[in-house]
């Protein structure tokens, strides 16, 4: 039987993850501004990066999620996903999306340089403190991949989700080292040539679009299949798949926000209509109650071979309603929706460490690894320059 066992409790942990082939530490990402170091089962005492002063965690912003590249060990830069506290207080209504880059201490790999910050992107959101999406990964192809929402207010007031020139509503991918040579003239990072929409008028980091809320998704460790949890509107929760193909996972694709609401016609009426608007429709999704909150947590494709129950299904939960479900992932629609048999209320994420063990993390404090009966100690390690 799959059981939760503790890691630690946090303050508003959101996120958690680990750099690749570093069995000895976690890093847990909490809401207001500090990122805490787990190193060998023991939570230290002095935050792997704190920047608090810097955040505004109004509405659903915060530090939402970080994500280290391939080249952690020998670089030693990450990159964290915020929304910034105004500079001039007042000047902005809500605050922006922010993309920064950070390194790791030259002297000390269990801390950060805060003075080394730099600003990879940022994207205005000031009508809402709502739908910031709020993803950082690090796709098979090594560039950096970011989830935003659709701007916040009911129905994409705005038309972002569909709008190809927006940066909002979407799945962005960019290489967030900076050489002067992207698309749009920023010098601050480089944008693929093989993005979507770079030559067709719309925005040159475009990935994916007509995405609601997409506030957690991944990428299948074995596969390099893209997953996302898009939080509904009023009716529907829905897991969108894609499969990796020889230009990547997702490329082009339009997820259907504002025009679809998971398999219904947006907006929903009765009697309700399927969506018939030519768009990547969700392989997977569930009625929300009525009367009472919804709010899909997307998760991943577990690769832990100690989970043996879990293995090769995508686990996911309800932030709201506190369930964590399983599902095997398939196209045009995946199969086999069950129960771990686990309550997690508020479930903000789950991640993984460097040996593909998978946590839970509750916004209300605690952190937990995912385990069977047989559970599996992660023995890699790596030593960093």
């Amino acid at each position: 039987m799959t059981r939760l066992a503790p890691v630690g409790t946090f303050d508003a942990p959101i996120w958690v993850t680990a750099p690749e082939r570093d069995g000895r530490r976690l890093h847990v990402v909490e809401r207001a501004g500090k990122i805490r170091v787990v190193r060998n089962g023991v939570t230290l005492a002095q935050p792997f990066l704190d920047i608090t002063a810097d955040v505004d965690d109004a509405g659903e912003g915060g530090l939402l999620s970080m994500a280290f590249p391939p080249s952690y060990r020998r670089r030693g830069y990450f990159y964290v996903f915020l929304t910034p506290k105004d500079a001039t207080p007042g000047a902005l209504p809500h605050a922006p999306i922010e993309v920064r880059e950070y390194r790791r201490s030259r002297t000390d790999p269990d801390r950060a340089d805060p003075a080394s910050a730099r600003t990879v992107l940022t994207i205005p959101h000031a009508s809402f403190a709502n739908h910031y999406g709020g993803q950082l990964q690090f796709g098979p192809d090594g560039l950096l991949y970011v989830s935003t929402g659709d701007g916040g207010g009911g129905g994409d007031p705005q038309g972002n989700a569909q709008n190809t020139a927006s940066r909002l509503g979407k799945l962005l991918r960019l290489d967030p080292r900076p050489d002067g040579s992207a698309a749009d003239g920023s010098t601050q990072y480089h944008a693929p040539w093989d993005n979507p929409f770079a030559r067709k008028g719309g925005d040159a980091l475009v990935w994916s679009y007509g995405l609601r809320n997409p506030f957690r998704f991944s990428f299948d460790r074995r596969t390099g299949d893209l997953t996302i949890g898009d939080v509904g509107q009023n009716v529907v929760e829905e897991v969108d798949f894609a499969r990796a193909g020889w230009r990547g996972a997702g490329r082009g694709a339009n997820f259907g926000w504002n025009r679809c609401e998971g398999p219904l016609s947006y907006p929903v009426t009765q009697p309700e209509k399927p969506c018939t608007f030519p768009s990547t429709l969700p392989v997977h999704s569930y009625r929300q109650v009525q009367g009472s909150c919804s709010s899909i947590t997307g998760g991943l494709v577990v690769r832990d071979r100690g989970l043996e129950r879990l293995k090769g299904r995508y686990i996911y939960g309800d932030f709201c309603r506190g369930f964590v479900n399983s599902l095997k992932l398939a196209t045009p629609t995946a199969s086999g929706d069950a129960s771990t048999g686990l309550s997690v209320p508020l479930v903000a994420a789950f991640g993984e460490d460097a040996c593909r063990r998978v946590y839970v993390v509750q916004l209300t404090g605690p952190v937990s690894r995912l385990e069977d009966a047989s559970p599996r100690p992660c023995r890699r390690t790596v030593h960093y320059p």
